[in-house]
């Protein structure tokens, strides 16, 4: 019989991460940063996988160096491009710094591919044998204060203008599991359309761009964390992008790619009478519950 596997990090390691979950080395940066925090602004900007950090005491996971600059680890110009995105629109940003091989910030705690053992062939032995309170502790030190932040932000600009709306930045690989991506960009969303809806068509309007409507990954199973819980379940307008990350990779293909992105965002993000909570779509194809 093949033996259990080991636990990643001791006990003792566990237990000197306190109830404010600092970090045992005084390298361990903090869970997220926060760009433009005493924006009054509308529009809220997120980034799960912005960062590849690790806390200390975990090592590398088990995983070579060189796969922390994969797609696995974070997605790739994403951070880059929500920096961008905050300064254009003088909007508050919250970015992720910890990697999603760590926990991911897009999935519930405890949830299928909250903590991966493999990512895209790629094993993680770091997360092979975490048990329940390695998970809630993981949970503490990353996700929780990430999206905390996230929650302070909503209710401080809600409370000084009303209904916010979320626009979440991510990244895909060009090429996975053998199928090389067509699209440039991705527009995610489920139940609700009043942004992604004008937004392909508005992206749609330049013949080079290949525009994915929930391309190449869907909102609709599931819908990821943040989506479900500050767009989907509140009724607030929201939406999820998805850039290529050959087209990101670097800071002037960030800032091309912010650029773009708000000159089609603006105009949906200015209207007034986008800024009330709605009941989702029905799925069937029914009207809108409004």
């Amino acid at each position: 019989m093949r033996p259990a596997p080991r636990a990643w990090v001791t006990g003792e390691v566990r237990a000197g991460y306190n109830e404010e979950v600092r970090a045992l080395s005084p390298d361990d940066p903090p869970a997220f940063t926060a760009l433009n925090a005493d924006r009054e602004s509308r529009v809220i900007l997120t980034c799960d996988h912005a960062g590849r950090a690790v806390p200390r005491a975990w090592g590398d996971l088990g995983v070579a160096a060189a796969e922390f600059d994969r797609h696995i680890a974070w997605d790739i110009g994403a951070g880059d491009m929500t920096r961008h995105l905050a300064r254009l629109f003088d909007a508050p940003a919250v970015l992720a710094t910890y990697s999603r091989l760590f926990i991911d910030p897009n999935r519930p705690p405890g949830s299928e591919g909250s903590i991966v053992t493999t990512s895209d062939g790629t094993p993680v032995p770091g997360n092979v044998a975490v048990d329940e309170d390695e998970r809630l502790l993981r949970a503490r030190i990353s996700f929780w204060p990430y999206h905390r932040a996230i929650e302070r932000l909503i209710a401080k600009n809600e409370a000084q203008h009303g209904i916010v709306a979320l626009v979440s930045v991510h990244s895909f690989t060009p090429r996975m599991r053998g199928f090389d991506r067509p699209w440039h960009v991705g527009v995610l969303w489920d139940g609700d359309d009043r942004i992604a809806g004008p937004l392909i068509a508005a992206l749609g309007q330049d013949a080079g761009l290949v525009v994915g409507d929930n391309e190449p990954y869907t909102a609709t199973s599931p819908a990821g964390y943040a989506l479900e819980a500050y767009g989907l379940g509140p009724g607030r307008p929201h939406v999820m992008l998805e850039i290529r990350q050959d087209l990101i990779a670097t800071d002037a293909g960030a800032a091309e790619w912010a650029g773009r992105l708000h000159r089609a965002l603006g105009p949906i993000l200015a209207n007034p009478a986008l800024y009330r909570l709605r009941r989702p779509l029905v799925r069937d194809g029914a009207p809108p519950l409004s």
